[in-house]
């Protein structure tokens, strides 16, 4: 999840990213370096989708929830 600060009626800037895994929140100008690794997986469920027929799926996860998952997938490499 996203939090934005509207900084005007035209620009929001992001305040804190929230981890949909882990729940570990980073915020704007203290946690900079983990915000630019967020990964952000929007996309919509297609015909017969284990998501749903056109369900929207929105994923935030953060760098070091996303590498665990991955790593864990590929036991192999």
């Amino acid at each position: 999840m996203i939090e934005y600060n509207d900084v005007s009626t035209i620009k929001k800037v992001p305040f804190t990213f929230t981890c949909d895994k882990c729940g570990k929140k980073y915020k704007y100008g203290v946690d900079d370096f983990e915000m630019q690794e967020f990964r952000h997986i929007n996309f919509i469920g297609g015909y017969a989708s284990v998501f749903g027929d056109e369900t929207e799926v929105n994923y935030d996860v953060c760098q070091h929830c996303l590498y665990t998952f991955i790593k864990g997938e590929n036991k192999n490499g």
